[in-house]
């Protein structure tokens, strides 16, 4: 199958060498020769000629805000309501919110604050695509979320700082969650290091380097995806 990645943002440059772009780090996650991947770099203005030109799509992160004026997030919209229920979609992170809002939901920059370390989602019924509802904890690292989901999607994950933190779609083929399946937790760490004392508080960056102890979810709900990818 070719996998289409809609690359919507990089990582910091300062650490970007050592970990690569985030759709190599999808590469990683799903393995290199798991499909053939087509990049499109959605922030430089590069869209697909059409949603036929792939199997499936997946909308990478992006430090923008979906409701940011930028001059590739309404074609970036247009296209995934063309691709609506034409194909597999997959949205991580901003792609979660973008889809959101070009569905017909709400993105805000939240008054709860970051979303930082290894969160904890609740997840509701299980989907074919899922091996059980048992709960998640993935990388995170958001200030924004959807706070209304579109109509006709359903939440089937969140928690109490993010309650819409995954979406279904439903027969309209698309599913999206907050957090990052594909962040490796040395480049999370990493990631946390560039805005120490920053951005984030030297205290609560500590808290979300101390997080990465524990044991993650990322290469089941990796595999959850490619599920989807594959059967939706």
């Amino acid at each position: 199958m070719k996998l289409g990645i809609l690359e919507t943002g990089a990582p910091p440059e300062e650490i970007r060498g050592r970990y690569g772009s985030y759709p190599s780090m999808f590469r990683r996650l799903f393995g290199e020769s798991a499909y053939d991947y087509a990049v499109y770099d959605v922030a430089a203005g590069e869209m697909p000629a059409g949603v036929a030109e792939c199997g499936a799509w997946l909308v990478t992160g992006s430090s923008a805000g979906a409701y940011d004026p930028e001059p590739w997030i309404a074609p970036l919209e247009d296209f995934l309501r063309a691709a609506k229920g034409q194909a597999p979609l997959v949205g991580i992170c901003f792609g979660h919110q973008i889809m959101a809002q070009a569905f017909g939901g709400k993105v805000i920059k939240s008054p709860n604050g970051w979303g930082l370390g290894l969160q904890r989602y609740r997840m509701g019924a299980a989907r074919g695509w899922m091996d059980s509802p048992e709960p998640i904890a993935v990388p995170g690292s958001h200030q924004d979320q959807v706070v209304e989901a579109p109509p006709g999607a359903k939440v089937i994950g969140g928690n109490d700082f993010c309650p819409v933190g995954m979406l279904d779609y439903g027969a309209d083929r698309a599913i999206s969650l907050q957090l990052h399946p594909e962040f490796e937790p040395d480049y999370a760490k990493a990631l946390i290091e560039t805005r120490r004392g920053t951005r984030l508080s030297v205290e609560e960056a500590d808290r979300a380097v101390m997080s990465y102890e524990q044991p993650d979810d990322r290469v089941r709900v990796g595999a959850w995806l490619q599920r989807f990818i594959e059967t939706a």
